[in-house]
């Protein structure tokens, strides 16, 4: 049974501004977080992230390689520095960034991730980017109502992924703060809850059909 009832606050080790991140931004920047395990990172992520820094206009987009997903078995699951390496091989070019920053951060919740985040840099314009599978399941994360209160949420479309994105838990309850694809440039500035749903051409590669291939 899926719940919207706000998550508890995460313990913050240490002052805000104390926190080594690995990576400095400055105020005013438009900047994507995309949250993920890339086991392995593959096209389809990259056509994710360039996606979102294209339609939102992003100064960045930050990969945040999970240390391990709370909802993923960590069998079969490739170690960090692997899955980072993996990532930095598809991030291609100024924009885009990989970071352990929840490694750093001890963090396994992206809720408290962002709250981390927010509270370091308050003048920087975040936005949380993901795939339409990400949206299919997004209730099942902790405080997942509470990640679209803190920021504005772009979700790109995946092949097959549409119809379960929209009808989801996540996008029935906040169905009111969509926003029109055609606005998608304005949602970094947006108050959240605010959310865009955008297609662009689809990409089939998968990190699962990827593992199945190698283990052949």
């Amino acid at each position: 049974m899926w719940s919207d009832r706000p998550a508890t606050r995460g313990q913050a080790a240490g002052r805000p501004k104390a926190l080594r991140l690995g990576f400095s931004l400055q105020p005013g920047m438009r900047v994507g977080l995309y949250g993920g395990s890339f086991n392995p990172a593959h096209a389809g992520h990259a056509h994710v992230a360039e996606t979102a820094l294209t339609r939102l206009r992003l100064d960045q987009v930050i990969w945040l390689v999970s240390p391990q997903n709370p909802l993923k078995p960590s069998d079969g699951m490739a170690g960090a520095a692997e899955r980072m390496a993996s990532a930095d091989r598809w991030a291609r070019g100024p924009s885009m960034r990989v970071s352990d920053l929840e490694r750093r951060l001890g963090s396994a919740y992206t809720i408290d991730t962002l709250r981390r985040l927010r509270a370091r840099f308050p003048a920087v314009r975040f936005v949380w980017i993901m795939g339409a599978d990400g949206l299919a399941s997004f209730h099942l994360w902790k405080g997942w109502a509470d990640i679209l209160r803190e920021v504005p949420m772009a979700v790109v479309a995946r092949p097959g992924m549409t119809l379960r994105a929209l009808s989801s838990p996540a996008a029935r309850r906040f169905t009111s703060a969509r926003r029109r694809s055609s606005a998608a440039a304005t949602l970094p500035g947006a108050s959240p809850p605010a959310w865009v749903f955008l297609v662009a051409p689809l990409h089939f590669e998968s990190s699962t059909a990827l593992r199945k291939a190698a283990s052949v």
